[in-house]
């Protein structure tokens, strides 16, 4: 059966076939999946703000296709939008660095829908960031009540990477033996075995072993990315640095090539040297995976004449990039969204900055991208309003074509970070509701070179039960020692 099509997507998709402009693409399809859900860590303890080790909370900081209708959908440093006294450490927590695998199956509706398909997300997997080597933590912190070490997060012969900020020791924030780690981009190698996430806090770009979740491999980033005062405050970090990442807008976007062979990094806000948060441009690092060698790039991230975070890097094909760009407001942040956007940029002939000291003295330089991708109007489109249009739309990925209207399209996945709040008041309104993870699908036709990633095994329930039982374990033996 064919799906129904309202007015709007059927105008959107006979828009495709017009030569004077590319269509952008159209909403196909959406669902939600509660972040008030327990994952499926097995970690059923508590976090030193109280809340359960296990929350599944907000994915959506990065997606990643994994093949099929299966995705990567990654939390970052967990739960701290809500003060629990520990302001030092920005109200962060021990929660442990992870990746949830999911099912984001979609349903062909019957005729008179709203939409051609619905989105059923299904939470298939919870893997553990670890390393074989030892990580540096944080000491216990005398003046907060209840906090424990936050070498606690050890397990076994395994140490986990932490969220929380305090874990790190001297020297450059880009020290791969840090144990903090705030995940923002994921993607799937081509083999299928291991997945490559990009970080805020270094900014760190690590290899993983996809069953395991064992680190597997550094890829040096150049030090100019990295600040050499660090603290567990983001603000003192921002205001004892003059050079590297800002804080908390650190390696937020991840692509990879679909051949597999190339990774494409970016920071969410221009580095300090060119500017600063609230800067024009923004560094791109291209690394090959064989050699880890780096090149870089930059880009012009304003619309309509003001400066945007950039959230997520998405590759077309082995030269042309998507960015997504957007403001801070919508559900979540008591606001309205105003601008959320995906914009392609095309690396041919791009100038090479990593000579540059300060991008804002060689202007000419940055790449000048064009709209892909109008969010916020889509989604008003749908009847969305800009009050629940979530304020953190930060995880894009390709996934599966489909049929819509008898066409084959390729689709593209967006999904939020909802900071792990279960409610949230919209603006406008007087009540909480619930404040999940939403994921919308949308389709589009035009060139794309999609990855061919393997299929692989999914870890096993028990598998995943006895990695939580084991950082349960010790957890107990270190509280008890």
């Amino acid at each position: 059966m064919r799906p129904f099509l309202t007015t709007a997507v059927a105008s959107a998709l006979l828009a495709l076939a017009a030569p004077t402009r590319a269509a952008e693409p159209v909403l196909i399809g959406m669902g939600s999946l509660s972040g008030s859900l327990s994952d499926l860590s097995g970690l059923n303890y508590s976090l030193e703000s109280g809340l359960a080790a296990n929350l599944l909370g907000g994915m959506g900081s990065g997606l990643a296709w994994a093949g099929g209708n299966t995705f990567l959908a990654l939390p970052d440093r967990g739960p701290n939008a809500n003060d629990w006294g520990a302001s030092q450490l920005d109200n962060t927590t021990s929660f442990i660095a992870r990746f949830q695998t999911v099912q984001l199956s979609l349903t062909a509706n019957a005729a008179g829908s709203a939409l051609p398909y619905t989105l059923t997300p299904k939470l298939q997997a919870t893997t553990l960031l670890s390393s074989s080597t030892a990580l540096n933590y944080g000491p216990k912190a005398a003046t907060l009540s209840g906090i424990v070490d936050s070498s606690t997060v050890l397990a076994g012969s395994k140490n986990y990477f932490s969220g929380r900020s305090d874990n790190f020791a001297a020297g450059l924030s880009t020290n791969p033996a840090n144990a903090r780690l705030d995940p923002e981009g994921i993607r799937v190698a081509n083999d299928g075995k291991s997945v490559f996430i990009s970080d805020e806090y270094g900014p760190y770009v690590y290899q993983f072993d996809r069953a395991t979740g064992q680190r597997l491999r550094t890829f040096a980033l150049p030090d100019s990315f990295a600040v050499s005062k660090l603290s567990s405050s983001g603000a003192a970090e921002i205001s004892g640095n003059t050079a590297g990442r800002v804080a908390n807008k650190g390696m937020e976007g991840l692509a990879i090539s679909p051949d597999g062979k190339t990774l494409f990094g970016f920071v969410q806000s221009p580095l300090a040297q060119d500017g600063g948060d609230g800067g024009r441009y923004n560094r791109i690092v291209k690394i090959d995976v064989a050699t880890g060698t780096t090149s870089q790039f930059a880009f012009d991230n304003q619309i309509n004449g003001k400066a945007y975070n950039s959230s997520e890097l998405l590759a077309l094909n082995d030269h042309e990039l998507i960015v997504l760009e957007r403001d801070g407001k919508g559900m979540g942040d008591g606001s309205k969204a105003a601008v959320k956007q995906l914009v392609k940029i095309d690396l041919t002939g791009a100038a090479e900055v990593s000579g540059i000291a300060d991008l804002r003295t060689q202007p000419g330089t940055a790449i000048v991208g064009t709209r892909f991708l109008d969010i916020k109007a889509a989604l008003n489109a749908a009847g969305i309003s800009d009050a629940l249009i979530p304020a953190k739309l930060e995880g894009i990925a390709f996934g599966e074509d489909v049929t819509v209207g008898g066409k084959t399209m390729h689709t593209l996945y967006l999904a939020n970070d909802n900071d792990f709040l279960a409610t949230a008041i919209p603006n406008g309104g007087s009540a909480p509701v619930a404040y999940g993870n939403q994921f919308y699908v949308f389709a589009f036709e035009g060139n794309l070179v999609n990855q061919t990633i393997a299929a692989v095994p999914e870890p096993s329930q028990y598998a995943m039960l006895l990695a939580g039982l084991a950082a349960v374990g010790f957890l107990a033996r270190r509280r008890r020692g």
